[in-house]
C-alpha cells in the first residue's frame, strides 16, 4: 500500500495529475464533479483495504477508478468493495442504535436487474430469506445505483412491509396514518384497496428509469405478523392488534465511496419500543393508549394517575411476549441499550470514535435508566452512509395513474437495528 496516495492531504500528485488540488474528503467547492467522486472513491478504497486487511494492489485499483470516472463519470464497486460498504454505512448511522451487528449483515447484489418485474422478485426473496421463519436475518439488496445517465431504482414505499392508512369521512384515518398520503395516492391510481381494516398490506411500487411505474401485490402468505397479546391481560387479544415481524427500509439513499444506490432496502430486527411505544403509542400513529387503558380499567382522569404511562409499559410488554411467543426476534430497549454501549467499547478498542444522534439512539420508553441517557455524543455524518430522499411519488403522481395494477406471476408464485418506526 502507497502510503504516499492516502490521505489525501498527502497524496502524490505525480500519480494523478487530474487532481493535483489540495482536497479533503466533501471540500470540493473549488473542484469538478469527476474529481470529487474521485476523492470519495480513494477515501473509501484505503478504508476498505484497511480494514478489510486485504492484499490489494490500491494504486493500480484507484488507476482503474479514475480510468472509469474519466471515461463514464462514475465506477463500479466490485461485490466485495459494495458489501462492506453497505455494512460501514449501518455502523456510520448516527441515528441507529442496533450497530452492534454491523458486520453481520448479508448483501444481495442486484445490479444487474433491468426491470421492475425482476426487482419485484428480488424484493420477495428479501421478505423471505430475511424472515427466515421468524429468526430475523439482516439482510440488504442492492439495486442499480445512479449514474450520468441513470436515474436510479426507487422503491416508493418507506418500507416493504406497511399497512395502509384510509382516510375516513369524518376525517379520521383507518390504519397507520403515517402511510395515508401514499395510500390516497394509490388509490387515486388505481388500486383497489384492501378489506378495509387497520392492517390491510400496502402494495409496492416500483419506479425503473425511462419505464412505466409498476405497482405489485405482496403475496400475504409470505407476510409473517405478529398477533398481539399479553401475558397477564387477555383483553390484549380481543383487541385484534398484529405487526409484521420484519422492518425492511426501502426508500433511503445508500453512498458508497461516492456512489449513490437509490434503492437498497436493508432490514435488522426491530427494537420492541419501535411498535409498542411509537408505531402503537404515537397519537400520531395508531394512538392505542387510551384504547389500552380503557382495557385496563385505569382511570383516565387526572393526568397524575399516569395512566399513560402504564398504559404504554403494558403496551410494550405485549409486543414483547407476543413476539417472543411466536419465535419472532426482537430485542427490548434496556438490551439494545448495553449493546449499543459494546458496541461503543469496541470501536474505542479499534481507535474510532463513535457518533451518534442522541435523540434517536435514546428509546422512547423509560429513557433514563438506559445508559445512554447519561452519554453525549458528536452526531458527525460520514460515509459511507444512508440518506433521506424526498418522496418518490411527490414528483411522479401523474406517471403512476397510468400504471395501474399489477398481479404479476411473481406476486402469485408459491414464493418461499436499526431505529425503524
Amino acid at each position: 500500500m502507497d502510503s504516499k496516495v492516502f490521505p489525501f492531504d498527502h497524496y502524490d500528485t505525480r500519480s494523478y495529475p487530474s487532481i493535483r488540488t489540495h482536497v479533503k474528503r466533501r471540500h470540493f467547492a473549488s473542484i469538478s464533479k469527476r474529481q470529487a467522486l474521485f476523492a470519495e472513491a480513494g477515501a473509501y478504497m484505503r478504508q476498505f483495504a484497511q480494514e478489510q486487511m486485504l492484499p490489494v494492489d490500491l494504486l493500480n485499483r484507484l488507476h482503474q477508478i479514475q480510468a472509469e470516472i474519466e471515461v463514464s463519470g462514475y465506477y463500479r464497486h466490485t461485490v466485495n468493495e459494495l458489501a462492506y460498504g453497505a455494512k460501514l454505512a449501518w455502523r456510520n448511522n448516527t441515528r441507529c442504535v442496533g450497530r452492534l451487528h454491523w458486520s453481520s449483515l448479508y448483501v444481495r447484489d442486484m445490479r444487474h436487474l433491468t426491470t421492475a418485474e425482476d426487482v419485484f422478485i428480488a424484493l420477495i426473496e428479501h421478505i423471505q430469506i430475511a424472515t427466515n421463519g421468524g429468526k430475523i436475518r439482516p439482510l440488504m439488496t442492492v439495486f442499480a445505483p445512479q449514474t450520468p445517465t441513470y436515474a436510479g431504482v426507487r422503491i416508493w414505499n418507506s418500507q416493504l412491509i406497511r399497512y395502509a392508512g384510509y382516510l375516513q369521512p369524518d376525517g379520521s384515518i383507518l390504519g397507520d396514518p403515517m402511510q395515508a398520503e401514499l395510500t390516497a395516492v394509490l388509490l387515486k391510481s388505481g388500486w383497489k384497496g384492501g378489506a378495509r381494516t387497520a392492517f390491510d398490506l400496502l402494495p409496492l411500487v416500483i419506479q425503473m428509469p425511462g419505464q412505466a411505474l409498476r405497482m405489485f401485490e405482496i403475496p400475504p402468505e409470505i407476510v409473517l405478523e405478529v398477533p398481539i397479546s399479553h401475558p397477564d391481560h387477555p383483553g390484549f387479544a380481543a383487541l385484534g392488534l398484529k405487526w409484521y415481524a420484519l422492518p425492511v427500509v426501502s426508500d433511503m439513499r445508500l453512498e458508497v465511496g461516492g456512489i449513490s444506490y437509490t434503492a437498497a432496502p436493508f432490514n435488522g430486527w426491530y427494537m420492541g419500543a419501535e411498535i409498542g411505544a411509537r408505531n402503537f403509542g404515537d397519537q400520531k400513529r395508531y394512538n392505542l393508549l387510551p384504547v389500552i387503558a380503557e382495557t385496563l380499567g385505569l382511570a383516565m382522569r387526572p393526568e397524575r394517575t399516569l395512566w399513560r404511562d402504564r398504559a404504554l409499559v403494558e403496551l410494550n410488554i405485549a409486543v414483547l411476549h407476543s413476539f417472543a411467543l411466536h419465535g419472532v426476534s426482537i430485542v427490548d430497549h434496556h438490551t439494545v441499550c448495553r449493546q449499543f454501549m459494546l458496541h461503543e467499547e469496541r470501536e474505542c478498542k479499534a481507535g474510532r470514535r463513535l457518533a451518534a444522534d442522541w435523540g434517536w439512539i435514546v428509546p422512547p420508553l423509560s429513557g433514563s435508566v438506559t445508559p445512554v441517557f447519561h452519554t453525549s455524543y458528536d452526531n458527525k455524518v460520514t460515509t459511507p452512509n444512508f440518506f433521506y430522499q424526498q418522496p418518490a411519488w411527490q414528483s411522479s403522481v401523474s406517471d403512476l395513474q397510468t400504471a395501474g395494477q399489477e398481479g404479476s406471476s411473481a406476486s402469485r408464485a408459491d414464493s418461499s437495528l436499526c431505529n425503524i418506526s
